[in-house]
């Protein structure tokens, strides 16, 4: 009797299970009955649904790890998530998960692939990492070189390179993202024109060895003859000292400076760049008085004249160079000589210049206005150099006398050019660089290729505006950030428009000299001209440029 009440005890214990106290898996249970399902709260990126077990009590295959509701911790984080005694679920029994955001088809194309060529190099969690990495660098703008591309991150989003656009009527600065505009001008387009203005080394090297030749030889039998010009010097400026001539190293401008002293300036103009000079006293230097003209201003056109019959009769003295003087341009202040080179030619613009070691005139007062750009102290040393005075004609002038001179800053111009950064390391060995020159080189290429195909229609316009607009644009965008060296195209085209706002007001002001306008009223007609085909240009894709190729 004893024996069957025992059995009859454990069977019923075994149909009906004591009660438990509840514990913490309990309350997990109920957090994970309330939360909504994995597909609702994940949609197309959720979790794949659970396998249904069996209804006939068996145990079956171990179910993933449900995610928690937003903003509640885990059931696996914050206790184990079942009752006392079952088994935890078997690792691997599931199906991976996908990573978060991606879509099955992109999930397809990146994780798999990745998880292929990962094959047997860790588990799939590692090669999934992995791949991810590698799609992570394959979107940072790398080109087929191992540089990186110009412009920025100019990807598709998948890692590809954007392919460049066509280049026919679509402005440049679009967007380079799959669907967006592209650019009209791409990237390696305008390193690749720099790269054919860029002077060859050799080139460089020959013919700037045989301009030092010419230069010297005239310097030395200058000063020896009884001519005047005993204390002349030479100044190194232009586009070539500059650093920013491009195409060919055929073109050079040498300054052949004289210094005078107690020397009075009188405008003769409302432009405040042209004056005559006179002596306040007898000058110092006595050899001067020859070029005084009968009201006793120093006449240019007669010491331009002196000087250009010396070195006419020197040239023929230079040896092992064939050297000519090119016929003096009306109203050009300068002397040009023609050096043979094998089958090409060098042009040497000398000019004579007067060194004048006072105050800079009057007219000069509200310009040079780089305290945003170089700084105060900058400007400050600059305005503390001598001012320069070369024999130029004044158009305006009633009378054609020849006696007036216009101010020349070639040497402050050098200065900036050779130290443009708002930082003084920009563009050094150990700096960051920028496209500042790279812009200024596009737009005089620019210039120069219009003038050639619309030469008289364009014949008012030179380098000068270029330059000048130049150094507008960096006080406007003073910072080294604005003209960073990946963002060329965003860097011409503010340039570019700023130009162009001057075409179409007939406003440039001289850099030093604010009252005085480089683009005349009277020549509007030009510089509508230039404006339409600079816009046609830009509107295009610069099929200008594209003829180098």
């Amino acid at each position: 009797m004893a024996a069957a009440d025992h059995h009859h005890l454990v069977a019923r214990c075994r149909c009906r299970p004591a009660a438990r106290p509840p514990g913490p898996g309990a309350r997990c249970r109920r957090q994970r009955q309330a939360a909504p399902p994995a597909a609702a709260q994940h949609g197309s990126r959720g979790l794949p649904p659970p396998r249904p077990g069996p209804r006939n009590g068996k145990r079956g295959p171990a179910e993933p790890p449900r995610p928690a509701a937003p903003g509640r911790p885990s059931a696996a984080a914050g206790c184990s998530g079942r009752a006392p005694g079952r088994a935890a679920p078997r690792l691997g029994s599931a199906r991976p998960l996908r990573p978060a955001g991606l879509s099955v088809p992109r999930r397809r194309l990146e994780e798999e692939p990745g998880a292929r060529l990962m094959e047997g190099a860790g588990g799939p969690g590692e090669r999934r990492q992995r791949a991810v990495r590698r799609r992570g660098t394959a979107g940072r703008g790398s080109s087929a070189g191992g540089e990186p591309r110009e412009g920025g991150p100019a990807a598709t989003g998948r890692g590809r390179a954007a392919k460049a656009a066509p280049a026919g009527g679509r402005r440049p600065g679009g967007s380079a993202e799959r669907g967006g505009e592209a650019a009209a001008v791409p990237p390696l387009r305008l390193r690749g024109v720099l790269s054919q203005l860029s002077l060859g080394r050799r080139d460089v090297s020959e013919a700037s060895g045989l301009v030092n030749q010419v230069v010297s030889h005239l310097i030395q039998a200058i000063r020896g003859r009884d001519g005047g010009f005993g204390s002349i010097g030479r100044l190194g400026a232009g586009s070539y000292y500059e650093r920013v001539k491009i195409s060919e190293p055929n073109e050079f401008d040498i300054m052949l400076v004289m210094p005078v002293t107690r020397i009075q300036l009188d405008e003769c103009d409302d432009t405040g760049a042209y004056y005559y000079l006179t002596f306040k006293r007898n000058p110092k230097e006595k050899y001067l008085n020859r070029f005084l003209d009968e009201d006793g201003k120093l006449s240019a056109i007669k010491m331009r004249t002196a000087l250009k019959k010396i070195i006419k009769e020197e040239v023929k003295n230079i040896k092992d160079v064939e050297v000519t003087v090119k016929r003096m341009k009306a109203g050009s202040p300068a002397i040009t000589l023609l050096i043979k080179k094998s089958s090409a030619e060098i042009s040497v613009d000398i000019i004579l210049a007067l060194e004048v070691q006072q105050s800079w005139p009057l007219s000069t007062q509200d310009g040079l206005n780089i305290e945003r750009w170089l700084g105060r102290k900058v400007r400050r040393e600059l305005r503390n150099k001598p001012i320069y005075l070369v024999a130029k004609q004044n158009k305006k002038e009633k009378v054609l006398t020849g006696n007036t001179w216009r101010l020349s800053f070639s040497h402050i111009e050098k200065a900036m050019m050779n130290n443009h950064g708002s930082i003084k390391t920009c563009c050094e060995t150990d700096g960051a660089k920028c496209c500042r020159k790279d812009c200024l080189k596009l737009l005089k290429y620019l210039l120069e290729k219009l003038k050639m195909k619309h030469a008289k229609e364009l014949e008012k316009f030179c380098s000068y505006h270029v330059k000048t607009a130049f150094f507008h644009s960096c006080v406007i965008w003073p910072n080294d950030t604005d003209w960073q060296y990946e963002n060329l195209e965003h860097c011409f085209q503010n340039f570019l428009g700023y130009f162009l706002r001057c075409l179409q007001d007939s406003q440039l002001p001289h850099f030093f000299i604010p009252q005085y306008n480089l683009l005349s009223l009277d020549d509007k007609a030009s510089s509508n001209f230039l404006s339409r085909q600079i816009n046609y240009q830009l509107n295009n894709g610069f099929p200008i440029f594209q003829q180098e190729y």
